[in-house]
C-alpha cells in the first residue's frame, strides 16, 4: 500500500500574532513553526497502517525552502521519503492541484491530510484534491482502518458518529482522537537527515484567489462595575453595547 500524507507547515499554538505594515502578510519574524497539529494525526496513522500491512509513507509539503525542517521531522517520525513542492501556499485551490498532480503521479492508495490548517481553518483542500482525481473523499474522520483495498472510516455527525465503507483509493482528513500523534527518536531523527527529500515544481495554474488586507479584532474593552441593586443599567448596557439582548 502506498500512503501520501499532506503536511503543512504553521505558526506554533503559541505564537502571538501580528501582521506587516501594510497588513497584507502575516509577519513571520520571530515565529516558531510547525507540522500542522491535524496532520499530525494523519501522519502517525499512515504510519500504523505502514507498520501493521506493510508498505510506504510518502510525505508532501506544499511550500518553500523553510519548510523542509518540518518535513525532516516528519521523517523522523516515521514516513520513508518526502516531496516538496517549491511554491507558497497563498491559495487552497492552488495547493490541491499540487497535490493532485503529484498524488496520480505517484499512484498512491491512500492520501491522508489533516481536517485543516490551524493558520487558515479553511476545511477546503481534501475536498478539492478528491474532486480533481475523481476518488471519494472522507472528510473529517476519527477512526481509519484498511483491509486489503478497503477503508473503513469513522466521522461524527450531528447526533451521533457514522461508519462509511469505501473501495481505495481514496482522499482522508484526520482530526483526533484517531491516535496519539508521535515525537521522533533520537535513531529516527538521524536516520531522517538521510532519507529522500524531492524538490519539485509547482504545475497548473495561478492562485484563484488573493488575500487584500488582514486585521486583528477589536481589542477587548475594560470591565464595567455595575451596582448589584441596578438591575436596569445592566439591562441597557447589554442591550445598547454588548448587543447581546
Amino acid at each position: 500500500m502506498k500512503i501520501l500524507v499532506c503536511i503543512s507547515n504553521v505558526p506554533d499554538t503559541t505564537t502571538k500574532i501580528t501582521f506587516t505594515p501594510d497588513g497584507k502578510a502575516f509577519n513571520t519574524a520571530g515565529v516558531q513553526f510547525v507540522i500542522n497539529p491535524y496532520d499530525e494525526y494523519a501522519l502517525t496513522r499512515a504510519i500504523e497502517l505502514k507498520e501493521a500491512q506493510g508498505g510506504t509513507v510518502t510525505v508532501l509539503n506544499v511550500g518553500e525552502a523553510e519548510t523542509e525542517p518540518n518535513i525532516r521531522k516528519a521523517l523522523a517520525i516515521g514516513a520513508d521519503d518526502a516531496i516538496r513542492v517549491n511554491l507558497k501556499p497563498t491559495d487552497a485551490f492552488l495547493v490541491a492541484q499540487q497535490i493532485a498532480h503529484y498524488a496520480k503521479e505517484g499512484g498512491y492508495d491512500l492520501i491522508l491530510m489533516g481536517r485543516e490548517s490551524i493558520d487558515y481553518n479553511g476545511f477546503q483542500v481534501h475536498g478539492m484534491v478528491g474532486e480533481l482525481l475523481g476518488i471519494p473523499t472522507i472528510a473529517p474522520a476519527i477512526k481509519l482502518d484498511v483491509n486489503g483495498s478497503t477503508a473503513t472510516l469513522e466521522r461524527e455527525i450531528e447526533g451521533g458518529k457514522e461508519i462509511i465503507e469505501v473501495a481505495l483509493p481514496i482522499v482522508a482528513s484526520a482530526q483526533q482522537p484517531m491516535t496519539e500523534p508521535r515525537i521522533p527518536n533520537m535513531r529516527g531523527i538521524m536516520t531522517a537527515r538521510t532519507k529522500p527529500l524531492q524538490v519539485v515544481e509547482p504545475v497548473g495554474q495561478e492562485a484563484k484567489t488573493s488575500v487584500q488586507a488582514y486585521e486583528l479584532p477589536p481589542a477587548k474593552s475594560g470591565v464595567k462595575m455595575i451596582d448589584a441593586e441596578n438591575a436596569g443599567e445592566l439591562i441597557k448596557l447589554l442591550r445598547n453595547e454588548a448587543k447581546v439582548l
